[in-house]
């Protein structure tokens, strides 16, 4: 690992727990560092970590491997960001903890049950390209979530992610089997001849005119409105875009980070 600042007040690490993994980040001030995700870790581990003495005994714990420390700092404050609450309330045990809620965001408009990783990922794009903005989370759940140009929220829409569908079919049928995600690498016939192409096809299809269909109506609203996309499945989605509605694709900011910069932001304005 590269040389860390030693200002304890310049380090601090992010906790977004998500559906199905952990994703960490660790900031020196306003820069990102690095950014890694990790599976969720059992309680006794959780609490090993919440007994390091130093940022290093921690980040060796969860940091990838190859990588290697090179100071020894004292622990840093750590923010999370939940839609896990029973991962939350684990969580806490570690000292210097800071949870996270909607109403440390300075959105407008926002709805009691609204996802903070939404909310957050929302805020961070705004604040980093400019409102009007769409954020298009392709992770568990597909998500759609916009603000207007006064940062308040539009709304948004659920739907189940890529992963979620195909395991649905595969788990809730008597007679379809389970399709692995991992094993795409290009768009399926549309009109299949088998059915493991034919339930990819149903799917993938399906979510590409829906997401066409919401950015055009979000272009409809606000003509300068910007997109960006994020989550696991952002990379297959964009390609898959670019290959059917390529005016669709060359409108779309990736940015995996969004959390984490919704997260900045209001660091930041507690600095200020």
């Amino acid at each position: 690992m590269r040389q860390l600042a030693r200002h304890r007040e310049e380090i601090w690490l992010a906790l977004e727990i998500g559906n199905s993994r952990l994703h960490w980040a660790l900031f020196l001030g306003e820069t990102l560092y690095s950014a890694w995700d990790t599976d969720y870790l059992p309680e006794s581990v959780i609490q090993q970590l919440a007994e390091c003495q130093t940022l290093n005994d921690l980040l060796e714990k969860i940091f990838p491997e190859g990588e290697s420390l090179t100071n020894t700092l004292p622990l840093c404050p750590l923010l999370i960001a939940s839609v896990v609450p029973s991962q939350t309330a684990i969580w806490q045990i570690y000292p210097n903890t800071r949870v996270i809620t909607l109403d440390q965001l300075s959105l407008k408009g926002v709805y009691p049950t609204l996802g903070i990783d939404r909310a957050l990922a929302l805020w961070g794009a705004g604040k980093t390209w400019g409102f009007p903005m769409l954020v298009i989370d392709a992770g568990t759940a597909l998500t759609f979530t916009a603000a207007d140009s006064n940062q308040c929220l539009v709304g948004g829409a659920i739907l189940p992610g890529l992963g979620l569908q195909f395991a649905t079919l595969g788990q809730q049928t008597g007679q379809l089997p389970f399709v692995e995600i991992q094993n795409f690498q290009s768009l399926p016939p549309r009109f299949a001849l088998n059915t493991t192409e034919a339930i990819q096809s149903g799917v993938i299809y399906t979510v590409l005119a829906g997401i066409k269909d919401f950015i055009e109506a979000w272009w409809d609203l606000f003509p300068d409105g910007k997109i960006v996309i994020k989550g696991g499945d952002r990379t297959l989605l964009l390609n898959y875009l670019q290959a059917l509605y390529p005016e669709i694709a060359a409108g779309l900011v990736v940015e995996p980070n969004l959390i984490f910069w919704g997260m900045r932001e209001i660091v930041m304005e507690n600095k200020e």
